[in-house]
């Protein structure tokens, strides 16, 4: 049995991968900071609930507590973020705290229970607005996009990434980017986007790698995306 948490999971692409991994015999933990939202979730999906906050270092050290206490954690999916204009200092530390730090927050506390497992695996969802590549190709949406806290964080995420399989190579880590998409992402207008149905693919390939898949990687739909 694999057992996953997908953080920020009660609503667009996080509940859409955890959809798509209960169909494929996951057992899922929906993590989410409202428990309201949460629970509703979780039950409408046949998943779990765990309450969530990534910001909160209390609410990560209760819920990884639970996850211990109900049997452990193979699969961890890093999807909690948030987009604002963010072009000011409190803002921009409410945009890094969620996106990046959350993520060290998060895989911290996880790590001790990913070392008990056979095959353990973490996907960060990052974007192509934090890809230097993608910023640098005329052909791409990502270079004529201003998005300059929000790809500063995502920046942060792919670093982090790499950091991360280079420091635990018994853990698979790897960033995705799932494109843009019709969710309600920093509360603005997204609807001109692909449907979760097709975005959340990605993360759920890399959240299904086997125990020679790969690391350090940042994955789109097609393959690796540079960095």
């Amino acid at each position: 049995m694999t057992t996953t948490l997908i953080t920020g999971a009660n609503r667009g692409l996080g509940r859409e991968t955890a959809r798509q991994l209960l169909a494929l015999g996951h057992t899922v933990y929906i993590g989410a900071r409202d428990r309201a939202r949460g629970e509703a979730a979780a039950r409408e999906l046949g998943a779990r609930f765990v309450q969530l906050d990534v910001t909160d270092d209390a609410s990560v050290a209760a819920a990884f507590a639970q996850l211990d206490a109900d049997g452990g954690l193979n699969v961890l999916v890093n999807n909690a973020g948030i987009s604002k204009l963010a072009l000011n200092g409190p803002e921009a530390l409410e945009v890094f705290d969620t996106n990046a730090v959350s993520i060290v927050r998060v895989t911290q506390a996880a790590l001790p229970l990913l070392k008990k497992s056979a095959n353990p695996v973490v996907v960060n969802v990052s974007s192509a607005l934090g890809s230097f590549t993608a910023n640098h190709d005329p052909a791409r949406p990502a270079s004529r996009y201003s998005a300059i806290v929000y790809g500063a964080s995502k920046a942060a995420v792919s670093m982090l990434t790499v950091q991360y399989a280079r420091a635990f190579p018994e853990i698979k880590f790897n960033a995705v980017e799932p494109g843009y998409t019709a969710t309600g992402l920093g509360g603005a207008d997204h609807s001109t986007g692909r449907p979760v149905e097709i975005s959340a693919r990605v993360i759920v390939r890399m959240a299904t790698i086997g125990i020679d898949g790969p690391t350090g990687t940042f994955q789109e739909d097609d393959g690796e995306l540079g960095w």
